[in-house]
């Protein structure tokens, strides 16, 4: 999932221990790990 491009990074505050890839502009795809992605939401973050 780190491949250039996707700007893999973990969020911080209300969403800590999430992580976001980038989709286009301002969308981004936030999941957490337990073994695998759980909690996988596509959101606009502004």
């Amino acid at each position: 999932m780190d491949l250039p491009g996707f700007r893999l990074h973990e969020l911080k505050g209300a969403l800590s221990g999430f992580w976001a890839v980038t989709v286009r502009a301002n969308w981004r795809v936030i999941f957490r790990f337990d073994g695998d992605a759980q909690g996988v939401d596509y959101l606009d973050c502004h």
